[in-house]
């Protein structure tokens, strides 16, 4: 069975996000962000440009997969339900379900996975990239859903699972 993971950046600093892609066997990224930036300073190494020259270092592929990342429109929907509940991007733990509708209806439902797929890598797994900490406050657990439904991909979330080394100054 053909394994896709998910990963996020917020709670990772640079060392522990390549520690936890290397425990996982990533040898490929798939950014589905729209804007490949991230605000904060303790996220630097997350920006694009950034990003890409750490994961070549490791000698991981990356890949940006533009059609798979929410509209404006749309994260501004999911923002509105994060309001109502009090959450912020960074402390959601779940995705509305009226932006996982829309999402699925807008996005997901149009865009082909067949070349997102076949990009995928041979040797090691390849691994969808976003955000947020908790998959279930993503989009990336949606598409990580749809490959498994359509395709039979198992999904493996990646999550921090030790602090980050700012955390431990």
């Amino acid at each position: 069975m053909p394994t896709i993971a998910t990963i996020g950046v917020y709670e990772f600093d640079a060392a522990s996000f390549i520690r936890t892609l290397d425990a996982a066997a990533v040898t490929k990224i798939v950014d589905i962000r729209q804007r490949r930036g991230v605000r904060g300073p303790q996220y630097a190494w997350a920006n694009a440009r950034r990003l890409q020259a750490l994961l070549a270092d490791e000698h991981i592929g990356y890949e940006h997969r533009p059609e798979l990342a929410p509209t404006t429109e749309l994260r501004q929907l999911q923002y509105r339900d994060d309001a109502r509940q009090g959450v912020g991007k960074r402390s959601r733990v779940r995705l509305s379900p009226e932006y996982a509708r829309a999402y699925t209806e807008e996005i997901l439902d149009h865009a082909p996975l067949e070349p997102l797929i076949e990009r995928l890598p041979v040797h090691g797994i390849g691994a969808l990239l976003c955000v947020e900490a908790t998959p279930q406050a993503c989009h990336r657990c949606l598409v990580a859903a749809r490959l498994a439904d359509r395709f039979g991909f198992e999904i493996v979330h990646l999550e921090p699972t030790e602090p980050m080394e700012s955390d431990l100054l």
